[in-house]
């Protein structure tokens, strides 16, 4: 698969999308499956958000290597 042909997009439009859908689920599942634990609940509400802001983070940062390998030439040594 070349850098930045068109098959390139399409596949990462693809994940962008799949990644948005599962946050967007995921954030309106946990407050459902943490509500009875009470006050508690809350906190980890607001932990569980930043582990799945984490995993998305990370997600950026690669797509955002793998973009500058691709751009200068570099293989890429996790692959």
């Amino acid at each position: 698969m070349a850098c930045f042909s068109l098959f390139w997009l399409e596949q990462l439009l693809i994940w962008l999308v799949v990644i948005v859908a599962i946050v967007a689920i995921v954030r309106l599942l946990i407050p459902h499956l943490v509500g009875p634990l009470g006050p508690i609940g809350g906190a980890v509400v607001q932990v569980l958000y930043i582990i799945v802001w984490v995993i998305v983070a990370i997600a950026v940062i690669v797509i955002v290597f793998d973009l500058l390998a691709c751009a200068f030439g570099v293989p890429r040594l996790l692959r």
